[in-house]
């Protein structure tokens, strides 16, 4: 039987429906499909739009409820077979089961949804998505480790979906291979230290060529945990790290001198090094197309003084350095400050950019003035969004303004002040296809006075 009659018998012929019934119209920001049901929304984990599907709900509202698709009555053309055999437990991806093309589609509905309803405008241009590698494109990531004996042992693993709890996994297709392959031997290590139930994390960056493994502890390595952490490292090529406290505690535990992390962006000629706490972005394909497309439409231009706000280490403030602009960074990380500064040394561009440690969820008319005169600006803010910082724009604000987002609600609610209050035009927008898999959004908008 070919595919296309195996799926029409699968639509034809199905067991008595169990539960009610809804036809799923889109699907919202999370990847949930949403029906309509007796005048009330309901949203449906695992169903996509055109399915005919019964559903159980685990979540009821006056005005909607949240549930997990039960039967599929009608499949849709669009849906596949996960390739994971985690998904459904494993909350890393939500999306799994929405053929690759069409996650892009979805993403970018959700973009021009909220644009729309949040800010009221719509952009001039929609730029193509940014797409790359759907798997093993993760190069930033924290496993969850958890001992429970009445689970078989030691668990490791994404927590599971909408719960605390560890999905176990034996490997994850989203991590870049190597780094899927050493789930089970880090399930091993780990039993096999003297405080397995005292390492609640490891966290996972991979650098070019380079791959760290940082070990949270809440209590002391023996000398023979480090021995054996150290014969781990040996065997997998990996640096170990330890971590135990904050973020800034981490250093090296294995081999004592090796290589920092770093990735380059060899269109612009710079490279960035990072220490693996640090912020960077999980999708370095992605990201280098997503800073061809940013400095496109910045176009920064020698003579130029332009800002970078929430700079981080320097991500986008090298590449417009390295157009021949001035770039002034500002990052509320004292730690991210420094290191930016440190990479524009590097790079031989320390004489075009500065940086500086500031709030920017307190700024103000007169903190942004105090930056100088800018001629353009650069925004990528975390999920929280910038609304200070739009809000704070005065009458020798920049004359155009790209924002990297990765939230596109509060992108919709910053844009609609750059709009209605500020003298702005949407200009153009877009996703950047940054996750795959999951329901993360990640977008770019061009704004001109």
């Amino acid at each position: 039987m070919s595919e296309q009659n195996s799926a029409q018998a699968h639509t034809r012929f199905q067991p008595e429906a169990r539960g009610p019934l809804a036809t799923i119209e889109s699907l919202d920001h999370e990847g949930r499909g949403v029906a309509r049901v007796e005048g009330k929304t309901i949203f449906i984990e695992g169903a996509l739009p055109g399915e005919v599907v019964t559903y159980r709900t685990h979540r009821a509202k006056p005005n909607y409820e949240v549930a997990d698709v039960d039967q599929v009555l009608r499949v849709s053309a669009q849906r596949v077979a996960p390739p994971c055999p985690h998904f459904g437990v494993c909350g890393g991806c939500s999306m799994q089961h929405l053929e690759a093309n069409a996650q892009v589609a979805a993403k970018q509905r959700v973009l021009e949804s909220a644009l729309w309803h949040i800010g009221r405008l719509k952009p001039e241009i929609l730029y193509p998505a940014i797409v790359g590698p759907t798997w093993g494109y993760r190069y930033r990531s924290r496993l969850t480790v958890r001992l429970v004996p009445s689970k078989g042992g030691l668990l490791i693993g994404f927590h599971q979906r909408r719960s605390s709890y560890v999905a176990p996994m034996e490997s994850c297709a989203i991590l870049p291979p190597h780094v899927s392959a050493l789930v089970p031997r880090l399930r091993d290590l780990i039993a096999g230290l003297s405080i397995p139930d005292r390492v609640p994390q490891i966290e996972i960056a991979v650098g070019e060529g380079i791959t760290v493994l940082v070990f949270r502890h809440l209590q002391p390595f023996s000398a023979a945990d480090q021995a054996r952490l150290a014969a781990f490292a040996d065997a997998e090529g990996v640096q170990v790290w330890v971590q135990p406290n904050g973020p800034d505690s981490a250093r090296r535990l294995h081999p004592r001198k090796a290589p920092g992390l770093a990735y380059t962006l060899p269109e612009f000629g710079v490279s960035m090094a990072f220490r693996p706490t640090d912020f960077t972005q999980v999708n370095m394909w992605i990201n280098r197309v997503l800073m061809r497309r940013a400095m496109q439409l910045l176009d920064p231009q020698p003579g130029e003084r332009i800002a970078d706000l929430f700079c981080g280490l320097g991500n986008f403030s090298l590449p417009i350095a390295s157009r021949g602009a001035h770039v002034v960074g500002v990052e509320g990380s004292a730690a991210l400050v420094r290191r930016a500064g440190e990479n524009a040394a590097a790079n031989g561009l320390a004489q075009r950019s500065e940086f500086y440690e500031a709030n920017l969820f307190e700024a103000t008319e007169d903190s942004i003035a105090a930056l100088g005169h800018l001629d353009k600006m650069l925004i990528d803010p975390p999920r929280e969004g910038a609304i200070a910082v739009v809000k704070a724009l005065g009458p020798d604000a920049p004359r155009r303004i790209v924002y990297v987002s990765c939230n596109p609600a509060t992108l919709a609610r910053d844009a609609a002040v750059l709009f209605h209050e500020k003298g702005y035009a949407l200009k153009g927008a877009g996703i950047a296809n940054m996750f795959p898999h999951t329901s993360h959004v990640e977008s770019i908008a061009l704004f001109e006075r």
